[in-house]
């Protein structure tokens, strides 16, 4: 067959699918209003086929594979989309959804004329491939058609165009879905098994973001019957990166997933009871000025999120659980008396499986139905007897302490309770955070265990958690996350080479891998860059060569373009030589997204400010901003991870910017560029890039 008769074919089959759905859309009628139950659950189900529809209308589908069951009499063409689509009239199927157990052939398939087989709720099925097809649908258009694989033809040994296709794109101030483009790595990701706590290390550019959404996607489709939207939470690093990445779920059919940051979580999780110290302060004062290793050792976000605090607060908990009943008897009466072993009998016996504080509120509770009790049994009902009794009661309630998180957690650094474990320095400053009502980042985890312990999580438990960015993650907030659920099912994902916050985090994957039981745990590694070029990746990777990370570098995908460019210049020239890169590259005309890397936040106000008084529209990233507006964006390179621009400028790539030290902070900016990067440097360029 000719590209232009399977153009033609494609096209005719197009037309038939788009009537079929606009068919389907135009015979569901107006929202139902009423107060029927039964309607009102025929019109959920209603709208739930209708945005599947609205889906396949703006893009019915992106692949075709033609599989053969063994036994077949002929391959069938199966189309694969975003949402599954059946016929009206017939039990076939229009289109396939990309998360059906025989749509994984269509990823995991690289071509051979072997038999494939797929795994279906009804078991193994094998056959054979005799066609792999991408295409490109724009509502009622085919825009592009891609043959990856023929049967019987000879296959050239070269990179997936459709793939490079796609990655050659520009990008604008929001992160895609990359449902027609998933590779065989990363579709294993994606269906694995729920119940396990998965740990992805992704260089940068391969596409771990995108494949936890669409992980989380597929969760929801393969256990329809036993998890819910509403049960799922994504953990994000800052507000701007949820933005970011607010797309693609919806483009995926998939809404009320919980979107959030650790920050934002645990101090509503704690009723907003401490106010959270600005999160830009932190950055400043480990990003604006430089550091050294004894810094990072003795830096408090490290000693807060280790295993050995968490061993702290749990002698603390023991403690309190240990000490917390009175152990003189209840005698609300002459003659009536409640004794220890009994009281303890109930709190430990009847109630041991709840956090401690709500063990206390059924204690309380039980107390106050035993004197009713005996009340009544010894038939007491003279007003001034049961007065005393309660008045007993209430002060035998008093004794038994009830201490909210932020209570016993004040006790670790100030007064005489203190724990003589907190360096003086760290407790110091702790105790005079706390007593104004505010709490640092570290803070965070521990208080947040310590709620979840007392008092429990208040809702239910998290079907499946998402940790994007896990690298700056400390094991207490995998501890008090941990609570979290029954069973462990997460994902958590990131970087190690992109360990910028060392102050806080890992570094190693094996310190929140060791938190949870082997056989509940599973570990990938993605070291294909899809989003670089060759020239850039290649370029980045000499930064952390040398480097005893235990991280294999990145491996671009065959994508060739610009060699990057460095330029040296002096502080006179240094604002000019920026603002004339920047509009010699929007002259060019071909790049959506332009970002202006500074080392520091004061540097990149400079630059913003003078970007502006030359006419240039230009935004200015700041720490704990809600929304990227894409365009011209000049940010420090702190706050640029996770983000990506078509063009990227390092602002000031010299010695004295970026020192040994700085080399996961350089990696980060230089990764942020798609398609072209640019180094300044005033004076000398870093070693870390000779």
């Amino acid at each position: 067959m000719t590209v232009q008769s399977a153009y033609q074919e494609e096209e005719k089959r197009l037309n038939e699918a788009v009537t079929e759905i606009n068919g389907q859309l135009s015979e569901i009628g107006p929202r139902y209003t009423g107060n029927d139950f039964t309607e009102q659950m025929l019109d959920v189900q209603r709208e739930e086929r209708k945005q599947k529809l609205e889906i396949a209308r703006k893009e019915a589908y992106f692949g075709r594979i033609d599989f053969q069951e063994n036994g077949g009499a002929a391959p069938k063409p199966l189309y694969i989309g975003k949402a599954g689509v059946g016929r009206q009239h017939s039990s076939d199927l229009l289109v396939i959804d990309w998360r059906a157990p025989v749509a994984s052939l269509f990823y995991s398939f690289s071509g051979g004329e072997a038999p494939v087989r797929y795994e279906s709720p009804e078991g193994e099925v094998s056959g054979t491939v005799h066609l792999k097809r991408n295409l490109m649908v724009r509502g009622s258009e085919l825009h592009r058609l891609v043959d990856s694989y023929i049967r019987g033809q000879e296959e050239d040994a070269v990179t997936d165009e459709f793939l490079l296709y796609r990655l050659g794109e520009s990008k604008d101030n929001k992160l895609r879905d990359i449902v027609s483009t998933i590779q065989e790595e990363q579709d294993k990701i994606i269906r694995a098994d729920k119940n396990v706590a998965l740990f992805i290390q992704g260089v940068a550019g391969s596409g771990k973001t995108t494949v936890a959404l669409h992980r989380l996607a597929f969760l929801l489709y393969r256990y329809a019957d036993r998890i819910s939207s509403e049960r799922m939470i994504i953990f994000a690093p800052n507000r701007m990166f949820l933005d970011y990445i607010s797309g693609v779920l919806p483009e995926l059919g998939v809404g009320d997933i919980v979107q959030t940051t650790f920050a934002d979580w645990a101090v509503e999780l704690l009723d907003h009871q401490v106010t959270l110290q600005s999160a830009a302060e932190t950055l400043e004062y480990w990003f604006e000025q430089e550091r050294t290793e004894e810094d990072l050792r003795q830096a408090s976000g490290r000693y807060k999120g280790s295993a050995a605090f968490k061993e702290l607060i749990d002698r603390q908990l023991h403690e309190l659980e240990q000490s917390i009943l009175p152990e003189q008897p209840f005698e609300p009466l002459d003659g009536i008396v409640l004794q220890p072993a009994q009281i303890k009998a109930w709190y430990e016996t009847d109630y041991g499986e709840e956090p401690l504080m709500k063990r206390r509120e059924r204690l309380a509770s039980r107390l106050k139905r035993w004197l009713e009790s005996e009340l009544k049994t010894r038939r007491i009902v003279d007003k001034k007897l049961r007065a005393k009794a309660l008045a007993k009661l209430n002060s035998y309630t008093k004794k038994i302490p009830a201490l909210s998180a932020l209570e016993l957690y004040r006790t670790l650094f100030s007064g005489k309770q203190s724990a003589p474990e907190v360096p003086k320095k760290i407790a110091a400053e702790t105790a005079a955070r706390l007593k104004a009502g505010f709490a640092a980042v570290e803070d965070l985890a521990p208080l947040a265990y310590l709620h979840i312990r007392l008092y429990g999580l208040g809702k239910p438990y998290f079907d499946h958690i998402v940790i994007d960015e896990a690298q700056d993650y400390s094991p207490f907030q995998l501890e008090a996350l941990r609570l979290c659920q029954r069973q462990p099912s997460l994902t958590v994902l990131g970087d190690l080479q992109q360990g910028i916050h060392a102050y806080a985090g890992i570094g190693s994957w094996q310190e929140l891998q060791q938190l949870f039981p082997e056989q509940d745990t599973g570990y990938f590694e993605l070291d294909r860059s899809y989003r670089s070029t060759m020239e850039i990746i290649d370029f980045a990777n000499r930064i952390l060569s040398g480097m005893d990370g235990g991280v294999k570098p990145a491996v671009p995908v065959f994508r060739s373009g610009d060699s990057v460019v460095t330029e040296r210049t002096d502080d006179a020239q240094w604002l000019s030589r920026i603002a004339d890169t920047v509009r010699e590259w929007q002259e060019e005309g071909i790049f959506q997204s332009i970002s202006v890397i500074g080392r520091t936040a004061r540097e990149c106000d400079l630059i913003h400010r003078y970007l502006l008084a030359g006419g240039f529209e230009a935004s200015l990233v700041q720490s704990r901003q809600p929304a990227y507006g894409g365009g011209l964006t000049v940010v420090p390179a702190y706050l640029s991870k996770g983000l990506e621009f078509d063009a990227a400028l390092i602002a000031d790539g010299s010695g004295q910017a970026y020192r040994r030290a700085d080399a996961k902070l350089l990696y980060v900016a230089c990764t942020r560029a798609l398609h072209r990067l640019k180094v300044l440097h005033r004076g000398e360029l870093t070693h870390l890039l000779d």
